[in-house]
């Protein structure tokens, strides 16, 4: 026997008894295996389990990724496992069932070891981390700005809430924390068990941290009413405004001209933030006219039959027209979640939806027609935006009636879905052929 058939007997051997041994191995080795491809392990572990050469660790992954990352190591914040050179906290080097060979999916890899970013039971959670992760706002592996942020914080924060970081950044008095200490003075980026909106308290407490309501001149402002029981954000803008004291831009009359108790109990009783009426009968006493003008209306909306101002407005300031507690969206949101969940999902936006102006189609208090339109034709209503109606479209109108449905005549909503649809043009079906021939059957193929 030759020396070159020798070694191949002597490998074909080594390879039967490999393969052997495989099939010979104990469940319990297969599951370590498994593991070894899934689980994150730390430096101290990775030479053992992955058979590292000594002091291979990070390093010999840059072997390979050498070329774009020596950049990145360059950067003023490298992630402490990146800097230390443990690629295998957070990579598997062999396979993974997870992109980017990471050990865990997702926000796991992160909460290996920031467990307890999030809190367990939180009352608000930053929508970025729910949807795409920390990598929305952190850099893996190293940044330009401090916490591996992949921007500046104030920055990062206007991505996303441009509205706020505009007119704060507009604002004649500004918040003092917001410019020393950026948004994070208030709100924690990751999550809040102490309150809504990410608040690192809850108001008033987080306001009383800084502003001590027993100083004679904030008492005398407050006309000496105990306003370190109430909610600081029903009359001030945390964020600055262009009104003193940073009160919202827009004050209700009262509010405005420090006539508290002509709502309110007088400052000096037992209960003097209690409201002297209930609900709609205390507005009644200065919006009478309109309300008794609502009440002829066909249709009322419910939060107006129930007597339940306050559902849509702030009692106090608002930035909002019309004093709404908040935005439109958000208001009208509250109770119809899927109207907007679906204009945000739908591939073509419904303008007026889209940003948030509802009461461009609906009247928010009553109509005398169905869904409190604001106009008793829906093409009408429809053709206030759209003036391709005065150039050529489908016939509609009380004369021509909807062949689906008699009771039915044809106008814009037979075809488009002004919430939107999954579908383009907020039409119900996913071709054109598809809804047409819904109609005009003679025309199917």
């Amino acid at each position: 026997m030759t020396a070159r058939h020798l070694s191949l007997v002597v490998a074909l051997a080594v390879s039967a008894g490999a393969a052997g041994a495989a099939r010979a191995a104990p469940k319990s080795q297969g599951k370590a295996a498994a593991a070894a491809t899934t689980q994150p392990v730390s430096s101290a572990q990775a030479p053992a389990v992955f058979k590292l050469k000594a002091g291979a660790e990070g390093r010999l992954c840059l072997d390979c990724h050498v070329g774009a990352f020596e950049d990145v190591l360059k950067r003023p914040f490298v992630h402490t496992p990146v800097r230390s050179r443990q690629c295998t906290g957070c990579h598997n080097p062999h396979s993974s069932e997870h992109g980017k060979l990471l050990a865990n999916q997702g926000n796991g890899a992160c909460f290996r070891c920031h467990a307890g970013v999030v809190p367990k039971a939180p009352k608000s959670t930053h929508k970025p981390i729910a949807e795409k992760g920390c990598v929305a706002c952190h850099d893996p592996h190293a940044a330009a700005n401090k916490n591996n942020l992949v921007k500046p914080a104030a920055d990062l924060c206007a991505g996303c809430h441009k509205p706020v970081a505009e007119a704060a950044a507009k604002a004649k008095f500004k918040h003092r924390p917001i410019e020393q200490g950026g948004c994070t003075a208030c709100h924690d980026p990751h999550g809040s068990d102490k309150g809504p909106s990410l608040l690192r308290a809850d108001v008033p407490g987080l306001c009383l941290q800084c502003h001590k309501i027993d100083k004679p001149i904030i008492a005398q402002k407050h006309l000496n009413y105990p306003v370190g029981k109430a909610r600081c954000t029903s009359c001030h803008d945390p964020h600055g405004s262009d009104s003193r004291g940073m009160l919202y831009n827009r004050v209700h009359p009262p509010v405005a001209k420090g006539m508290c108790a002509q709502c309110h109990e007088p400052a000096g009783s037992a209960n003097a933030l209690r409201t002297r009426a209930q609900g709609a009968n205390l507005c009644r006493g200065c919006h009478a006219q309109k309300m008794n003008a609502i009440a002829t209306k066909g249709q009322v909306h419910r939060p107006v039959v129930d007597g339940n101002c306050l559902a849509c407005h702030g009692p106090h300031a608002s930035p909002a027209k019309g004093l709404l507690k908040a935005s439109m969206t958000s208001v009208c949101g509250a109770c119809h979640e899927d109207s907007i969940k679906r204009q945000q999902l739908s591939p073509t936006k419904h303008q007026p939806v889209n940003e948030g102006q509802c009461t461009a189609c609906h009247d928010p208090h009553g109509a005398d027609v169905p869904l409190l339109f604001v106009k008793s034709d829906v093409v009408e209503l429809c053709g206030t935006c759209h003036d391709w109606l005065k150039h050529s479209s489908h016939p509609m109108g009380e004369k021509f009636k909807d062949p689906r449905n008699k009771n039915l005549t044809v106008q814009c909503l037979s075809c488009h879905r002004s919430h939107g649809t999954e579908y383009k043009h907020m039409m119900p079906y996913a071709t054109t052929n598809d809804l047409c021939t819904k109609c005009h059957e003679n025309l199917k193929r």
